[in-house]
């Protein structure tokens, strides 16, 4: 296999990670997004208590529930962001490596490591204990 497509799938796959950890971050926000919700309730039960019956019913109605963005819970994103993107790019990763690399993931990085190592160092050997 050439240096050139073993650089191209290096970057594909580096790509990739990187929409891994946008994923992360979309999980996230929604996790943050519905822990605030939740909490909500809390804050207009406190109100009432408190006696304030109007700021908690403004609070129950403007924003307990309300979409983040027009017709959109957080769920609905994670869910059109994966469908949409993720998983599509996810699986295009993976053909193009099973086509042109036999399904070897990460060759960059191993050429990479055999480059860097120090050979004959215990703690630099080329591949794991069978």
């Amino acid at each position: 296999m050439s240096d050139l497509t073993v650089q191209a799938l290096g970057s594909l796959s580096k790509a990739l990670e990187t929409t891994e950890r946008a994923r992360g971050h979309l999980y996230a926000f929604h996790q943050l997004t519905g822990t605030a919700d939740l909490e909500l309730d809390r804050a207009v039960r406190l109100l009432r208590e408190a006696g304030h019956a109007e700021p908690a019913d403004t609070v129950e109605r403007e924003i307990v529930g309300r979409n983040v963005i027009p017709g959109h819970w957080t769920f609905q994103i994670v869910d059109a962001y994966n469908r949409t993107y993720y998983r599509p790019f996810a699986a295009l990763e993976q053909s193009l490596v099973g086509e042109l690399a036999q399904g070897r993931d990460h060759l960059y990085e191993a050429e990479m490591k055999e480059a860097r190592r120090t050979r004959h160092h215990p703690h630099h050997t080329a591949r794991p204990p069978h």
